[in-house]
């Protein structure tokens, strides 16, 4: 069995595009502001997932934030899903 690579984070960061860096500082920012409202805390599970996802064009505003587990954000992966799928929790 190979050994497993190390991920050098600092070097990805620094690689990124200046767009892509922009959105991250978006995301941190909501995470923040979710902690500061005690809406979510640190190493709880929890992401702050945009409802139309800011790939898609999609606002960082309140209205389109909402703290769901990681399992249900990575379940939804960024997709837009119509209402119906939603509520029965299948992907488009």
């Amino acid at each position: 069995m190979a050994a497993k690579r190390k991920r050098d984070y600092t070097k990805e960061r620094l690689a990124e595009s200046p767009e892509r860096r922009k959105k991250r500082a978006i995301r941190n920012n909501a995470r923040r502001e979710a902690i500061r409202e005690g809406k979510a805390k640190k190493g709880d599970g929890t992401v702050v997932h945009h409802k139309v996802p800011l790939s898609k064009g999609g606002s960082n505003a309140k209205s389109n934030r909402v703290i769901q587990s990681r399992k249900a954000s990575d379940r939804e992966g960024g997709h837009l899903q119509p209402k119906e799928a939603k509520r029965r929790g299948g992907r488009n």
